[in-house]
C-alpha cells in the first residue's frame, strides 16, 4: 500500500515537475518574444521621431542624422535587453504580446505612410494605437495619455471635447489631437497648414490658444526666415472652430524682444473679469536673464491693448538653483482669487528638466516663488516634466498637462510623450498626483 502511494506521489512529482519544466519554457519564450518586440518598437518609435526632426532639418543635415539614429539604436537594444523582465512581468498580467505587436504594427504603418508623404494616414495610424501604446507603457501609473512626440502641449476644452496643441511634429506646424475622456487621445491633423512667409517651416512650437466668443486665437513661437536671421519671436493666427484650420495672416511678428535675446513660449490668460492677457518668455542675452512677462491682449486677443501704462512686465526671472538659469513655458491661472504661475526649469533636453510655481497677486505681478524646489520632477515612471498646461474638467476638477521622457530615453531626438495627472490647487501650494 506504501509502495503504491509512493508511486502515485513520485508520478505526481515527476508530472509536477515537467509541468513546470514546460511552464518556463513557455515564459523563457515569451520574454524573448515581448523583448524583440519592445526593442522593435522603441526602434520605430525613434526612428519616428528622427523622422519627424528629419523633415525639419532638412536634407543638408540627413547624413549626419542618421549617424545619430544608428547610434542611438545600438543604445536601444542595450537598454530593451535590461527591462525584458519588467515587461515580461506585464506579459504575464495578461499585457501579451499582441498588444506590443499591434502598437508596433501602427507605428511602423505611420513611417511608411511619412514615407509616402502622407501625413493624413500617418496620423490615422497613430490614432488607431495609441491606446495599445499607452497600455504597454503601463500609462495609467504616470499619467500617460499618449506614447508619441507631443511637446509643449496646450490643453483647452471646449464643451465636453479635449483639444491638445503642441509642438511641429509628424501631424504638421502645429500638432493637434482631440478626447472626450482625458484618456483616449485621436489625432486630428495640423492645426496651422499654411506659414507666414517670414516663419521659418518646420520651426514652430510651443503653441498656446484662447478662445474669445466664438473665435480661437493660436500663438505659437517661431523663427524669422531669411538668410542669417533666425530669431526667434511670436506669432498668433485665429480660426472659427478649435481644431482650426488656423490662419496667420501676419507680415510681423508679434513680439521679439531682440534685445533679450528673443521671444518664446506664449501663453494666453484670461483674468476673472474676462481681460485678456500674454504671457512668454524672453531668453535672456548679455546680463539680463531668462524672464517670464506678462502684457494685457486687446478684446480680439489678437494683439497688445496699446493702452496707457501697458507695457510689458517681468514676472519671474532664474534665480534658484535647481532652475539652472532657465524659466520657461509659463501657465497663468487664477483659481478663488489666487493667481499660480506655473513655470519650467532647467535644460528641456534632460531628466534635470522640472516644473515649478509661482504666487501672483494679479496677471501682471508682482510674483514669488513660495518653494526653492519644483512641485513635479522625474520619478521612475516619466523624466524630465515640463512644458505644462493647466485646465479643468467640466466638473471643475483641475489637470496638468504636460510632456516628458520614457525612462532610459532622455534627451533629443527621443519623443516627449503626452502626461495628464491630477492638480490639486485646495492648499497653499499646488500639488501634483498621477492619473487620470
Amino acid at each position: 500500500m506504501i509502495g503504491a502511494t509512493a508511486l502515485v506521489i513520485v508520478g505526481v512529482l515527476a508530472a509536477a515537475v515537467i509541468t513546470d519544466v514546460q511552464a518556463q519554457a513557455r515564459a523563457g519564450s515569451e520574454q524573448r518574444a515581448l523583448a524583440h518586440a519592445r526593442h522593435d518598437l522603441s526602434t520605430a518609435r525613434f526612428a519616428l521621431a528622427a523622422t519627424t526632426f528629419a523633415r525639419a532639418l532638412g536634407t543638408n543635415h540627413h547624413e549626419a542624422l542618421q549617424t545619430d539614429i544608428a547610434s542611438t539604436r545600438g543604445q536601444l537594444a542595450t537598454s530593451e535587453q535590461a527591462l525584458t523582465v519588467t515587461h515580461a512581468d506585464a506579459f504575464l498580467l495578461g499585457l501579451g504580446v499582441g498588444t506590443l505587436q499591434t502598437c508596433l504594427g501602427g507605428v511602423q504603418g505611420s513611417l511608411q505612410a511619412i514615407a509616402a508623404h502622407d501625413n493624413g494616414g500617418a496620423a490615422r495610424d497613430l490614432s488607431a494605437v495609441s491606446s495599445a501604446c499607452t497600455r504597454l507603457t503601463n500609462g495609467t501609473k504616470a499619467g500617460l495619455v499618449y506614447p508619441f512626440d507631443f511637446p509643449d502641449p496646450a490643453v483647452l476644452r471646449v464643451g465636453d471635447t479635449y483639444f491638445a496643441y503642441a509642438t511641429n511634429s509628424v501631424e504638421g506646424n502645429i500638432a493637434i489631437i482631440e478626447s472626450t475622456d482625458l484618456t483616449t487621445w485621436n489625432v486630428v491633423g495640423n492645426a496651422l497648414p499654411t506659414l507666414p512667409a517670414w516663419v521659418t517651416p518646420g520651426a514652430t512650437w510651443a503653441p498656446g490658444v484662447l478662445q474669445v466668443g466664438g473665435t480661437f486665437d493660436l500663438f505659437y513661437s517661431a523663427k524669422v526666415a531669411g538668410p542669417g536671421n533666425g530669431e526667434e519671436c511670436i506669432s498668433v493666427a485665429t480660426a472659427t472652430q478649435p481644431q482650426g484650420p488656423f490662419v496667420d495672416s501676419s507680415t510681423a511678428p508679434l513680439e521679439c524682444q531682440p534685445s533679450l535675446g528673443g521671444s518664446i513660449d506664449p501663453s494666453p490668460f484670461v483674468d476673472a473679469d474676462g481681460t485678456p492677457y500674454l504671457q512668454w518668455k524672453s531668453i535672456g542675452a548679455g546680463a539680463q536673464p531668462a524672464t517670464i512677462w506678462s502684457e494685457q491682449l486687446d478684446p480680439a486677443g489678437t494683439g497688445f491693448s496699446g493702452a496707457p501704462g501697458t507695457t510689458p512686465l517681468p514676472l519671474i526671472t532664474a534665480d534658484q538653483p535647481w532652475e539652472a538659469g532657465v524659466v520657461e513655458a509659463p501657465d497663468l491661472v487664477v483659481r478663488a482669487g489666487h493667481y499660480y504661475l506655473f513655470y519650467s526649469g532647467n535644460n528641456w533636453d534632460s531628466a534635470a528638466y522640472a516644473v515649478g510655481v509661482a504666487t501672483c497677486t494679479g496677471p501682471l505681478g508682482p510674483c514669488t516663488k513660495p518653494l526653492s524646489q519644483p512641485i513635479l520632477t522625474s520619478s521612475p515612471n516619466v523624466q524630465g516634466p515640463g512644458g505644462e498646461s493647466v485646465f479643468t474638467d467640466a466638473s471643475g476638477v483641475s489637470w496638468i498637462a504636460f510632456d516628458g521622457y520614457a525612462p532610459g530615453a532622455v534627451g533629443y531626438p527621443n519623443s516627449r510623450d503626452l502626461y495628464v495627472q491630477h492638480l490639486d490647487l485646495s492648499g497653499a501650494t499646488p500639488v501634483v498626483s498621477a492619473g487620470p
